[in-house]
């Protein structure tokens, strides 16, 4: 190895010859300056047996590692085009951005996007736009079993825990949320004191640890539940089945961010890995899910209580339909998570490969809810990527009645999408436990760009459903969104899947694409 045969030339050649033409001329010496940690790093990296590269590459080869520990630094800034990033491009980071701070967010030029790529995805726009009326930016959260309905915006912050997020950045999405009239959803990290501190509504996800009203054993505590459930800012509960971004896997908060604060208001031990169970302890099976939504709206007085999950098997979904029909139990709202959504800390293979998208998961979900008759008594809430007027105006038409938002609200706080968020080094104090970090988010500026942020989408979304024609939510169908096929032809997403009537899966024969899964379908089990 050359390499190495220039650090054996320099330290047991050059070296001593440094040393001794220091004696004959002194500034000699300031050579040693270069050659003798040259000699020591070397000399580690030839002894040690951590890393092949090192012992074959003494000294050199630490500039490979520390060109890998800056290389998603220069993809993001030098090499990554607008349009390439991920999971957020720079056209879509932009926007956010110039959004939540109050600037132009117009573009010159042209659409910078490949229209005529294979899932591009598109609407049509009339030639009688119509004026849409503000009102439809609310929807009604509460179904027929529901005693303190909630008028919700259609855009909301989604599931994000304190732990994963610093104080400061709960703090300004919860502000935000109270000066824009629109709701804040905890994520199972439990109602933290930095939920409360701003006002703003909350919607209080419950999770298979039960955060916040959690026994010693890890088991629900129904009295902690329900004197928290009762505080007037509390909007909504929402039990968390499964998530997106690591489907069938509890929650992931790493030791790093476990300071006393996060262990006491979630009642685990400090500096240890805070890792959920994958399955709830509370309630067992479908029937067993129902009867804990409707023992939760009890506690709570009345308010609206639903579900989260990422959809895997389809059978599972609709045993959970049939399960609604049996008892007689509907949950108030189903939020939809596409595998496509975020997370601070997952396994890879779970976030790359297990999980519906949600395009997906909303046309099936719709599809079952219709199919038992119960469509028009529940909401859909949908989360994953959405961030734009147009992300919701696809989603409506696919199915759902309202959007959460994580990771758009994220960058309106000041996230620049650096991926440390499981490292608790996040650059920009949105997530990490860092207080020093986390004092980089200013919250009286923050909640300003979130709620300008929420405004600024809201009107997009209200601009784009005039432009196509329509005057309501209601009037969007799946036929009035595009994607563009491998055959050089766009298709309608009514074109592209099959749409049950209601009732279709009471019939007595049911459609054939869904029978299979219908008929496995058990109430007791998922």
């Amino acid at each position: 190895m050359i390499v190495r045969r220039i650090y054996y030339f320099l330290s047991y050649v050059c070296l001593p010859l440094v040393l001794l033409l220091g004696f004959f001329w002194p500034p000699a010496h300031w050579l040693l300056v270069l050659l003798v940690p040259y000699a020591i790093i070397g000399l580690y990296d030839i002894l040690t047996t951590k890393h092949n590269v090192l012992n074959n590459y003494p000294v050199l080869g630490h500039f490979r590692y520390m060109l890998e520990f800056v290389s998603p630094e220069i993809r993001q800034y030098f090499v990554e085009t607008n349009e390439s990033g991920r999971p957020y491009n720079r056209i879509v980071r932009g926007l956010v951005y110039s959004r939540a701070k109050g600037q132009m967010d117009t573009q010159a030029f042209g659409t910078q996007y490949d229209i005529n790529e294979v899932g591009y995805h598109r609407a049509n726009h009339s030639l009688a736009p119509k004026h849409v009326d503000e009102s439809e930016l609310r929807v009604m959260l509460g179904g027929p079993q529901c005693t303190q309905p909630y008028s919700a915006s259609r855009l909301n912050v989604s599931a994000m825990s304190f732990g994963a997020l610093s104080a400061n950045a709960i703090r300004a999405l919860n502000g935000g949320a109270k000066d824009g009239g629109f709701a804040h959803n905890t994520g199972e990290g439990g109602l933290s004191p930095h939920h409360l501190a701003e006002g703003g509504d909350i919607i209080w996800q419950i999770g298979t640890g039960y955060f916040g009203c959690r026994t010693p054993e890890g088991g629900f505590d129904k009295d902690k539940f329900a004197y928290k459930a009762a505080k007037d800012v509390v909007k909504a509960i929402e039990i968390k089945l499964s998530q997106g971004a690591k489907p069938a896997h509890g929650g992931v908060l790493p030791a790093a961010k476990v300071d006393a604060e996060i262990a006491e208001i979630r009642g685990v031990p400090e500096h240890q890995d805070v890792i959920s169970p994958p399955t709830h302890s509370g309630f067992e099976g479908p029937s067993g899910l129902m009867h804990f939504v409707q023992h939760l709206r009890e506690m709570s007085g009345g308010k609206p209580v639903g579900f989260k999950l990422c959809i895997g098997n389809p059978s599972e979904f609709m045993s959970i339909c049939k399960a609604m029909l049996e008892t007689g139990i509907l949950p108030d709202f189903i939020t939809i998570d596409g595998s496509e959504g975020g997370t601070g800390a997952a396994p890879v293979e779970f976030t790359n490969r297990l999980g519906m998208p949600l395009n997906e998961a909303l046309i099936f979900a719709n599809n079952c809810l219709r199919g038992v008759g119960l469509r028009d008594k529940i909401r859909i809430i949908c989360a994953g990527k959405v961030a734009t007027g147009y992300d919701m105006v696809e989603k409506f038409a696919l199915g759902a009645d309202m959007c959460n938002a994580a990771r758009a609200m994220m960058f309106a706080v000041g996230c620049i999408q650096a991926l440390h968020c499981n490292t608790n080094r996040c650059p920009s104090g949105v997530a990490t436990q860092d207080p020093v970090r986390g004092r980089a988010v200013n919250i009286p500026q923050k909640r300003q760009r979130v709620h300008r942020y929420h405004d600024a989408t809201l009107e997009s979304f209200r601009e784009l459903l005039g432009a196509m024609g329509k005057e309501k939510v209601s009037e969007l169908h799946p036929r009035d969104i595009l994607r563009r096929t491998a055959d050089e032809h766009e298709r309608t997403y009514g074109e592209l899947y099959t749409y049950l009537k209601d009732g279709a899966l009471l019939a007595d024969v049911v459609p054939e694409e869904f029978a299979a899964d219908w008929k496995r379908a058990s109430v007791s089990r998922f």
